[in-house]
């Protein structure tokens, strides 16, 4: 049994059931977590949740900031914009079937790979939080996501403050901080104030900034951590990092890694993915 991360695929349903066949991924005998944003950018987002929903269990997604977008457009929170592609969702006849489905996943997932912590998002952790503290905080905003308050939260989900983690923070604040951070967060200043628009190469940083994962004294240093999310860093392997986003729908490749018990064991996977659309 083989456990695979597959990193943005933002709608490009071609390649990913070309990476699926690259891989020769069986549902009976392996798994699939994907690292969010599945929809967005990309000519089939619907094909795409009916593919990964037609999975069934052996496929799980992480959710990423183009799917909550979709779920705040079809909740008429916010309209759709000049770039988005989701048009295909939102007229599709199985739409509530399709938003209802992307609405029950998890913002963080965690697993335990030779005794070590693996946790899965689609962005980035403060440094404030340990992986304990992350799957608390992400399970704050999956209930309201599950649950009876979900327009009235995705009406309340979009801005990029607060900034900065306080454990005294409440009510949407609350919730919105724990979304950015889970779902857009690259760069950080060193007390954890985040930054959401750059989206630099890591190695020229904003001023006064740093990526997220190497603020000194993170406390998910000890834990391996797997995400996408950030097309200019694309494929990073360190013995506590994942980067899987190769800006699929920006011409580069889909990405899939075949997880082992070390990082020397780790197997990395692309197809090629025809440029959707140009960067901006």
């Amino acid at each position: 049994m083989a456990l695979y991360l597959i990193g943005d695929v933002q709608g490009c349903d071609d390649a990913l059931r070309r990476l699926l066949e690259a891989i020769a991924f069986s549902p009976s005998r392996d798994s699939l977590v994907l690292l969010g944003d599945l929809v967005n950018r990309g000519p089939s987002s619907v094909d795409v949740l009916r593919r990964v929903r037609g999975l069934g269990a052996s496929a799980s997604t992480v959710l990423g900031n183009h799917d909550l977008h979709l779920l705040g457009v079809a909740h008429g929170a916010r309209k759709a914009g000049r770039k988005d592609t989701l048009g295909n969702v939102l007229d599709a006849p199985d739409r509530d079937a399709l938003i209802d489905w992307l609405r029950q996943h998890p913002l963080a997932l965690h697993r335990t790979l030779g005794g070590a912590d693996l946790l899965m998002i689609h962005a980035g952790v403060p440094p404030q939080w340990t992986v304990g503290e992350t799957l608390v905080l992400a399970a704050e905003v999956e209930s309201v996501l599950r649950g009876p308050e979900l327009g009235s939260f995705l009406q309340e989900m979009y801005g990029d403050q607060p900034d900065r983690w306080r454990p005294e923070l409440s009510g949407s604040a609350r919730l919105r901080v724990i979304v950015n951070a889970l779902t857009r967060l690259r760069f950080c200043s060193a007390d954890g104030t985040m930054e959401f628009e750059a989206k630099n190469d890591p190695s020229d940083p904003p001023e006064g900034l740093m990526p997220w994962f190497d603020v000194p004294g993170r406390k998910t240093a000890e834990a391996t951590l797997a995400f996408g999310h950030w097309s200019t860093l694309g494929w990073l392997s360190r013995s506590d990092l994942m980067s899987t986003d190769t800006g699929c729908v920006w011409g580069g490749c889909l990405s899939a890694v075949r997880i082992g018990a070390t990082p020397q064991e780790r197997e990395l996977i692309q197809v090629d993915c025809p440029q959707a659309q140009k960067p901006g």
